[in-house]
């Protein structure tokens, strides 16, 4: 899979050499991390570590209060908000205070943090484990939500004193939370409500080009492709990679074609949402990396796995080995008691509206099913799009409140 990055670097070669007149180290952004581009809007903000058992290093970051409000002496219920794959912690900022769900929520008087998964760019730190060893990438969606998350809620609930907090997930940051729930059942106990965007747990009736592409290759568990993908980093952050990106989805950029053909292939057809500014600036971070083994596990739920949730598949042989069963176990979504509401679209092309469908029927203590009544509205539109304030981030702060009192 990494031929993908080696794509996109031959059409970021192909923009330099279009533009002979420019130097392109000077078109590079330097990379900007979260804290700053929050202190950039005039709010405060922290950096924090916490390390889980296994090792990993969990950078977080955190917007304490609000600038506007200046309540940092009052109550303020803390919020955990958690990435999608290939993301990082940068998507929550997209779109300024006046869009993005960190600062609406900060505005709002919320203790925003916001998480990162192992093996993304600001969590490549092992305290056990070199980078460059192949055991480092040995983790898949499965340890993020058994183990990463887990340690990010203590790590909240410890420095902000708060028995409980809420959370909000995008993608793969709501594959997790289902994971911790059916794993690690107690958690139940640490969350007020939880809120999920473009939840993703089943895959059956996914859309996406990337299912049709990769199904034949790693679909099916115990193949060559599988073992020749498996353990390793996938799409690093690259600033080749990001100066790519940004030429083709930057405002009147030289190969929108290929950004917009991109976004097809991945978040379900349209483009109309799409606010640009919030795009580069998110591009300037994005991808942030991820283990190789995640994207073969969601591939298997779309294909070999179609219509279970259930951890990954190594073939009947390792399986025994590893689980002491023939088959993957699933993941018992009957344990999620919080308060979780699911916030979906028509137009997804990873999460479908089937698949959404049959995750409702499998949560029984459901507290919402809000559907975005725009119906371009697409995958990534929950994190880029010019109206996802009123289509999302409003509803989710009104469902907040039913949880809170200040």
């Amino acid at each position: 899979m990494k031929f993908a990055a080696i794509i996109l670097l031959g059409f970021g070669l192909l923009a330099v050499a279009s533009s002979a007149s420019l130097d392109p180290t000077c078109m590079l952004k330097e990379h900007m991390r979260s804290d700053e581009r929050i202190r950039t809007m005039g709010y405060p903000s922290e950096s924090h570590y916490a390390t889980t058992p296994d090792g990993y290093v969990l950078n977080l970051f955190r917007i304490p209060y609000s600038h506007k409000l200046q309540n940092q002496n009052a109550y303020r219920p803390a919020i955990l908000l958690q990435h999608g794959l290939f993301s990082n912690s940068d998507c929550w900022l997209t779109g300024g205070p006046d869009s993005a769900l960190a600062y609406l929520l900060a505005d709002a008087g919320f203790d925003v943090w916001l998480g990162n998964a192992r093996g993304n760019n600001y969590s490549k730190k092992n305290v056990l484990i070199s980078l460059n060893s192949p055991k480092f990438w040995q983790f898949d969606w499965h340890e993020i939500g058994a183990i990463d998350v887990p340690t990010m809620i203590d790590y909240i609930i410890e420095q902000t004193g708060q028995p409980k907090i809420h959370y909000a997930g995008h993608s793969q940051g709501t594959t997790v939370y289902f994971v911790m729930m059916s794993e690690r059942k107690e958690y139940n106990d640490k969350i007020k409500s939880a809120h999920m965007l473009a939840p993703c747990a089943f895959f059956e009736h996914g859309t996406s080009f990337v299912f049709k592409v990769f199904r034949p290759l790693i679909g099916k568990p115990g193949g060559i492709w599988n073992q020749i993908f498996a353990d390793m980093e996938l799409i690093p952050q690259s600033r080749a990679i990001n100066r790519v990106a940004d030429t083709a989805c930057g405002v009147d950029p030289p190969l929108k074609f290929l950004c917009k053909n991109a976004w097809l292939l991945f978040a379900g057809d349209g483009y109309q949402n799409t606010n640009l500014t919030a795009m580069q600036e998110m591009l300037e971070t994005h991808p942030g990396g991820t283990s190789s083994n995640q994207g073969i596990h969601f591939i298997q739920l779309s294909d070999y796995n179609a219509g279970r949730f259930c951890r990954i598949d190594y073939g009947e042989k390792k399986n025994m080995e590893v689980y002491g069963q023939p088959t993957a176990p699933d993941y018992n979504l009957d344990n999620i008691i919080a308060p979780t509401y699911l916030y979906s679209s028509t137009n997804d092309g990873l999460c479908n509206p089937k698949d959404v469908d049959t995750l409702v029927s499998k949560i029984k203590n459901l507290a919402g099913d809000y559907r975005v009544p725009e119906q371009s509205f697409n995958h990534l539109d929950f994190i880029v799009a010019n109206n996802m304030r009123e289509m999302v981030n409003e509803p989710v702060m009104r469902n907040l409140f039913k949880h809170e009192e200040f």
